[in-house]
């Protein structure tokens, strides 16, 4: 294995965070004995090309340093590689390392803890979802939540959490069950009316909303969280309880173990990792050991 690790950086999540978290996790690396190398982008798709350089001439690590965001697309690099990927979680949500129990805002501790894994040449292998070519490694939101997101996007005049705040409001004004066609594994199109419909190789988004609340990330399935046509009243009572995980156990709310999922449904986009796919209808696969992640669990060799 090589000693170059790969830093892969978003100088602008959680309002610079990004920015002033290379420096303390970089600063654990080099100390841990690793040369540390920098990549950045002018967007999205050039950061994107330089991480699948990095990985393509043989990086020791890509370790991303941001969101969520970064992370997703951090996975479209090294997911079916050999390139195991750290996380500095310093964004807004955090989800994905979260749900791997790695350090939250503290990039000198996940510089370290990075390090270590490395240093002891083991690696956690988990499952990835995938969509086309679109890889995911938390949750994908489609239903009363995407349309959140979507209200969420719009709403350029105020920030942070306050705006989906107000984006859950406006909805829950607006709310209407949605028909899903629903095929889980191949089996028979079922058709359903529900307020959302939940994919989690993960257990969180939202920054900690445990919609999927049982999903584990290397047991080759999706946990499918349905929530079913229920009125506004009932719809306020049910998603506080979804921080916690307990809204599991209400009548209204089913869960599904598959390995693929078809979901249609007019007029309702999806997200995954907190980034928009698209429209429905489309087919989400669970990839088991999709990609080696530098993170508590279970060990193997790299």
């Amino acid at each position: 294995m090589t000693s170059e690790i790969t830093l892969f950086v978003n100088p602008t999540a959680g309002s610079g965070r990004g920015a002033r978290a290379a420096q303390p996790a970089a600063s654990a690396l080099r100390d841990a004995g690793f040369s540390v190398r920098t990549v950045l982008g002018e967007d999205a798709d050039d950061a994107l090309r330089r991480a699948r350089e990095a990985v393509a001439a043989g990086t020791g690590a890509l370790i991303a340093v941001g969101g969520d965001g970064m992370m997703s697309l951090a996975l479209q690099a090294v997911a079916g590689t050999m390139t195991p990927l750290g996380a500095v979680a310093v964004g807004t949500g955090n989800d994905f390392a979260r749900a791997l129990g790695l350090p939250i805002r503290d990039p000198a501790a996940a510089g370290r803890l990075a390090a270590e894994a490395l240093k002891g040449g083991a690696v956690r292998e988990i499952d990835l979802g995938r969509v086309g070519e679109r890889w995911f490694g938390s949750v994908l939101a489609s239903g009363f939540d995407s349309r959140v997101n979507d209200r969420g996007n719009r709403m350029r005049w105020v920030g942070g959490r306050f705006k989906y705040d107000l984006a859950i409001l406006a909805e829950l004004a607006a709310f209407k069950p949605i028909p899903y066609r629903v095929r889980l594994d191949g089996g028979p199109v079922r058709e359903i009316e529900a307020t959302l419909i939940a994919v989690g190789n993960g257990t969180t988004y939202g920054g900690g909303m445990r919609i999927c609340a049982d999903a584990v990330m290397d047991d080759g399935l999706f946990d499918v969280t349905v929530v079913g046509d229920c009125s506004r009243t009932t719809l306020l009572k049910v998603f506080p309880r979804v921080y916690k995980g307990t809204h599991l156990d209400h009548p209204q709310v089913t869960v599904h173990r598959v390995s693929s999922i078809e979901l249609a449904a007019a007029g309702v986009t999806a997200y995954a990792d907190g980034e928009q796919l698209g429209a429905l209808p489309l087919t989400a696969h669970c990839v088991p050991g999709a990609v080696r992640v530098l993170a508590p669990g279970s060990v193997t060799g790299i």
